[in-house]
């Protein structure tokens, strides 16, 4: 079976939140649809070990901030690839309160919704939560990023806990001569490669990995240089 046939399916990718008693946490993920119109009823898919499921199956109740297309990939990272049981993932960026007090983010946002859980669905790894939308916002008129864009241009990577994680063999380090130039941190998969550079951080098109300062790190998942290996 090829698995990659998957990558043809269309995906968003949004911050699914949720509240228990005064702690508030979110997450990325990419599994947000509607499926019904009267009332308006979405679903979400979250991983079971997610703080996140914790908080929607204690409350009853999740948001979902739809990201805009140029949102940076740190910001992604600081939601995708950090627990909420390590940080608080709401203290330095932008939100404000929905009307059941969810955090609808307030940056990097194209519109928010609010939703209250009206059934679940138990799917091995993970739970579909079905939920009856209570509120939304539009904030802003820019394009919502794609998951095909997230992945193709902005070269985003997928967390073992997302509902759409493909395992990668890690590529054992190149040597010098046999080595593309390209460097694969080894934490969430991203790949530096230096015709492309990485803009977000001011690092020119053609700039080699060994030129990245030493205080460069993963634009994903925060990783040092050292995480790095040769492709």
């Amino acid at each position: 079976m090829d698995t990659k046939a998957m990558y043809a399916l269309s995906y968003g990718l949004y911050v699914v939140a949720a509240k228990n008693d005064d702690r508030i946490n979110g997450q990325i993920a990419n599994t947000v649809f509607q499926i019904s119109s009267d009332p308006v009823t979405v679903a979400v898919s979250i991983n079971k070990q997610n703080l996140t499921h914790e908080f929607i199956t204690a409350s009853g109740k999740f948001s979902v901030s739809i990201l805009a297309q140029e949102t940076p990939l740190e910001f992604i990272g600081h939601f995708g690839f950090h627990s909420g049981r390590d940080l608080d993932k709401f203290a330095n960026v932008n939100w404000i309160k929905s009307p059941a007090g969810l955090p609808y983010l307030s940056e990097n946002t194209v519109s928010c919704l609010e939703a209250s859980v009206v059934d679940q669905i138990d799917v091995h790894t993970h739970t579909v939560f079905i939920g009856t939308i209570t509120d939304a916002k539009v904030l802003t008129n820019a394009k919502p990023m794609t998951y095909a864009y997230y992945h193709q241009i902005k070269r985003g990577t997928t967390p073992k806990t997302a509902p759409t994680y493909q395992k990668q063999e890690m590529p054992p380090a190149a040597n010098d001569s046999s080595s593309s130039g390209k460097y694969q941190c080894q934490v969430c998969k991203y790949i530096y490669d230096p015709e492309q550079g990485d803009p977000e951080r001011n690092i020119p098109l053609g700039t080699p990995f060994d030129k990245l300062p030493v205080d460069w790190k993963c634009p994903i998942c925060g990783a040092p240089k050292e995480a790095f290996v040769a492709l």
